[in-house]
C-alpha cells in the first residue's frame, strides 16, 4: 500500500466510524431517524431509530474493515453498498430543507460527494 492509500484509508476510517458513532447520539439519531424517507418507515424490528442503530453499526463495522488488510475489500464492497442504501434518506432530507436545515445539502452536491466518497474507497481497496 502506498502512502497515499495509507493516509485515504486512515481518513475514511476515521470519517466512517466517527459518523458510526454519532448515530447513537440521541439528538443525532432522532434527526436521522427523521430523514429515513415515509416509504422505508414500518414499525417494529426495523423502526426508523433501529434502523438509525443498525446503520451507525454498519458504518462502525465498516471503518474498522478499512483499517484491517485482509477485510479491507469486503469493507469497501459492503461500504459502497450501504453508501447506496443510504442515498434515499439524503434525497429525502434533501427535498425537505425547512425540516432539517444544515442536513439538507442540496442533491447534486450530495451526490457528488457520495461518488467522491465511493471513488476513495475503490482507491484505497486497489493493489499497487
Amino acid at each position: 500500500m502506498d502512502i497515499a492509500q495509507l493516509v485515504f484509508t486512515i481518513a475514511l476510517a476515521a470519517v466512517f466510524i466517527g459518523m458510526g458513532i454519532n448515530h447513537f447520539r440521541p439528538k443525532p439519531a432522532r434527526i436521522m431517524a427523521k430523514m429515513i424517507p415515509p416509504f422505508l418507515r414500518r414499525d417494529g424490528a426495523l423502526s426508523p431509530i433501529r434502523l438509525v442503530y443498525l446503520t451507525g453499526v454498519c458504518e462502525i463495522a465498516g471503518g474498522i474493515g478499512l483499517l484491517v488488510p485482509a477485510t479491507r475489500v469486503a469493507a469497501v464492497v459492503a461500504l459502497i453498498v450501504f453508501l447506496v442504501a443510504v442515498f434515499p434518506a439524503n434525497v429525502y432530507a434533501a427535498q425537505h430543507p425547512e425540516t432539517f436545515r444544515k442536513l439538507s445539502i442540496p442533491l447534486l452536491p450530495r451526490l457528488a460527494g457520495q461518488l467522491a466518497i465511493i471513488g476513495l474507497l475503490v482507491f484505497v481497496a486497489l493493489p499497487l
